[in-house]
């Protein structure tokens, strides 16, 4: 009894200290849908990410220090994403959030976030606001809509010779954000909206929106939608006959959309920031980290997942640039002398600046042929 006691009490000291000898680590934060309507990307931003974080800690962490990654789940609810955000800064005091999903959940968290000194790094909600006006907290990867639809719905405009623009949009801030990025364009391009219709969060019905858009005689459809409105408004239309050329921002571009749509799906374009990793398209590189994600999450990775692993890889590039002691001022402040090349899992170049907090300011243009995503368009530039 004694020397199992003694043991017992072994064993409970060496925890303690281990855990002790951790306190220094650093916790990063992230909030995902992982049950509501977009959990087909909640998991995969939640997996890239947590991928790149256990590829440095098996090496030893961020000069000694682990990486803790605590995924917190909105069910895409702004609500929900508050408290989480909250537990996040005043119980779990995180460094920083990284790779947050959905706008409403952004637009909802990050002002919590900035003002209790929490990076807040590259959210999957491509708006403006998210990298600016400047902030030395701020960090972005993907274009706002209002920059990276535009070019996009331009160049197919011109393909298509497309007189009659209609707009199928989510009655939030990512559905406004891109309304005013068309708006700005069509007025540009002297063209009249066809239709403009919206659908609120969480719906499954367009087949009102789909009639409208139709009877206004529409030769192009753009998308302001996610996974599963992407797959019903293009199913729709499809149902009913119409076969018009349709446009879905960088949120419906996944393969979940003709995985889970099925063969009725091809035709469907979308604006590409990082290209879906087809393993039988892949290089020896990428084919091995597909390969790897698959055995570690059982699931076959995609855009999502590429784009979480590329934003921690950056985060975790400035922790360690930032020294042994960083903080994250100090991350912030190697972020802005970050600049890197194009790399192996199809990444396009990421710069950043003092005076430019966005990483990617390129899309290009794919369309979903015989199954599967293909680019179709040379890098169109996303200006300020």
């Amino acid at each position: 009894m004694t020397r199992s006691l003694f043991s017992f009490l072994l064993a409970a000291g060496l925890t303690i200290s281990a855990w002790q000898a951790r306190a220094d680590d650093l916790v990063i934060g992230t909030l995902q849908d992982l049950s509501g309507p977009i959990a087909a990307l909640g998991a995969h931003f939640r997996n890239g990410t947590q991928m790149r974080f256990d590829e440095e800690n098996a090496r030893g962490g961020v000069h000694g220090r682990l990486l803790k990654l605590i995924a917190e789940d909105t069910a895409y609810d702004p609500k929900k994403a508050v408290l989480a955000a909250e537990k996040l800064i005043q119980r779990d005091k995180a460094v920083a959030v990284i790779n947050n999903l959905g706008s409403p959940v952004v637009m909802a968290t990050m002002p919590l976030f900035v003002e209790a000194g929490v990076l807040h790094l590259f959210p999957a909600a491509p708006l403006k606001e998210v990298y600016e006006p400047l902030h030395p907290l701020k960090f972005a990867m993907s274009p706002s809509y209002v920059v990276s639809v535009p070019p996009a719905a331009r160049h197919l405009i011109g393909k298509l010779a497309a007189k009659r623009v209609g707009i199928l949009y989510q009655d939030d801030d990512m559905g406004q954000e891109v309304l005013r990025g068309m708006d700005s364009l069509l007025g540009e391009l002297k063209l009249d909206w066809c239709e403009k219709t919206s659908y609120k969060r969480g719906a499954t019905d367009f087949s009102s929106q789909v009639a409208r858009l139709k009877a206004a005689n529409c030769d192009l459809v753009v998308l302001a939608t996610v996974v599963r409105e992407t797959i019903g408004a293009y199913k729709e239309a499809r149902r009913i006959g119409w076969s018009v050329p349709m446009l879905v921002t960088a949120s419906g571009y996944t393969a979940q959309v003709h995985q889970l749509g099925g063969a009725e799906m091809d035709g469907l374009y979308g604006t590409v920031l990082i290209p879906h990793p087809y393993a039988d398209a892949a290089n020896p590189v990428l084919t091995a980290w597909i390969e790897t994600y698959k055995q570690k999450f059982l699931v076959e990775p995609n855009t999502w997942s590429v784009m979480a692993y590329a934003g921690a890889d950056l985060f975790v590039r400035a922790a360690q640039q930032a020294g042994p002691k960083a903080d994250a001022m100090a991350v912030a402040k190697t972020l802005e002398r970050t600049h890197l090349a194009p790399d192996a899992l199809g990444n396009p170049a990421f710069v950043l600046s003092a005076s430019d907090h966005l990483a990617l300011r390129r899309v290009r243009v794919a369309q979903i042929r015989e199954g599967r995503w293909q680019i179709v368009s040379d890098f169109l530039s996303a200006n300020k």
